[in-house]
């Protein structure tokens, strides 16, 4: 087993996506959906992404 960095999106960019859903009054988006918004798929190794995979 590989040892791994996973690299969160930047303070800024959480903040200012929590700043907008607080203001958002649908249900909240999925897991998957918030890291995308954010970027943080695209930071983290596919081997340790979680729930990407539905059936």
């Amino acid at each position: 087993m590989s040892t791994t960095t996973t690299n969160h999106p930047p303070k800024h960019l959480v903040r200012e996506y929590l700043e907008r859903r607080t203001k958002d009054t649908t249900p909240p988006p999925t897991p998957e959906e918030i890291r995308r918004q954010l970027g943080w798929g695209m930071l983290m190794p596919s081997d340790d992404r979680i729930g990407t995979s539905r059936s």
